[in-house]
């Protein structure tokens, strides 16, 4: 579960919509949350020797007296009502932002980052630009990325759908690492309400541009990719959703464009030849590093594309070897040398 999580700031209120969602995840897990705001470092221009030691005196002052300010705004936001009842602490500093948030995920035992796109300075630095694209690209945990004013709504007793978040395999053994992550974010979102994770199969057919598929080939690709997920929800259900109690549905989609198959089925809620209408999805989790199949799904490919074209939040996981292991582990058959 997610119990030391990091929010990223920058001093904009668009920053500050990840702060509900962070406190939302550590109440129910019952965890804690480090507010971070870092202060790049200045860039001096001096002209000549005899210039370079005041211009660096003059800007070393404005840097500490900019940390001290960020102390005092990360206090301020740590008293947010958002933030009621969970411990809170918070770390101001220099230097470049995406180094120091993996410094401090280290330092503090950081499992979860969540962000807010939109910072300041717009769409290029926080969506694909330097700050979030290394965070999302290099994080050694989770990444929970929230696009502005598309906040993850709270728990829905009066909804027909729990929440919902929306997992994309592609068949490799390595993508269904997301799945333990993805579940215990869904459980955490919908507490205290029931949460649910819907699986789509994403079978990229290899026709050209307005090309009909031929109704046999069609046919084979679909029943396989049935297969496929009733045989990993199956378990999905006794290892990971038991214990969570969170529902579980899954469908599969042809389409050549795999992002745009994402996007497609998570905000629409489309399903031809699944199990049946679903209702759309709350957030998209998408691993980023897997054999085969999921190395053409890496950051930089349909992670990012994903992360541009969609309202919905989106939950990066960045499997290490031994939480990849675990995961594939808890998700294998009970049947002795059958895998799924």
């Amino acid at each position: 579960m997610f119990r030391r999580i990091l929010v990223p700031l920058d001093g904009s209120a668009r920053a500050e919509q990840a702060i509900p969602t962070a406190g939302r995840i550590a109440r129910a897990t019952g965890g804690s949350v480090v507010l971070l705001q870092v202060i790049p470092p200045p860039v001096n221009y001096g002209y000549g020797l005899y210039m370079l030691w005041p211009a660096f005196t003059v800007f070393d002052q404005g840097v500490q007296e900019a940390v001290v300010e960020a102390a005092y705004y990360l206090e301020r936001v740590a008293t947010s009502s958002y933030l009621a009842g969970v411990d809170t602490e918070v770390v101001a500093g220099t230097g470049a932002a995406a180094a120091m948030s993996f410094s401090v995920t280290e330092e503090k035992n950081i499992d979860l980052i969540v962000m807010c796109t939109h910072g300041d300075t717009g769409l290029k630095r926080w969506v694909l630009g330097s700050v979030a694209q290394k965070v999302a690209r290099h994080a050694p945990v989770p990444v929970l990325v929230l696009h502005q004013h598309a906040t993850i709504a709270g728990p829905r007793p009066h909804r027909e759908r729990p929440l919902r978040v929306l997992v994309p395999l592609d068949g490799s053994a390595l993508a269904k690492a997301a799945l333990k992550p993805a579940a215990q974010l869904a459980a955490a979102l919908a507490a205290p309400g029931q949460g649910a994770i819907h699986l789509v199969r994403i079978v990229k057919r290899d026709t050209l541009p307005g090309e009909v598929l031929d109704p046999v080939a069609r046919e084979d690709l679909l029943h396989k990719a049935k297969t496929y997920l009733t045989s990993v929800s199956g378990h999905v259900r006794e290892c990971i959703a038991a214990e969570l109690k969170l529902a579980v549905t899954w469908s599969v989609t042809l389409d050549t464009d795999a992002a745009d198959a994402i996007i497609r089925v998570a905000e629409i809620g489309e399903d031809p030849g699944g199990a049946g209408a679903f209702g759309g999805c709350d957030l998209i989790a998408l691993a980023t590093h897997g054999r085969g199949g999921l190395q053409r799904w890496a950051m930089g490919s349909v992670t990012e594309r994903v992360l541009a074209g969609t309202a919905l939040p989106v939950f990066i996981v960045r499997p290490q070897p031994a939480a990849t292991e675990q995961a594939i582990h808890q998700v294998e058959t009970k049947q002795t040398g059958v895998q799924v």
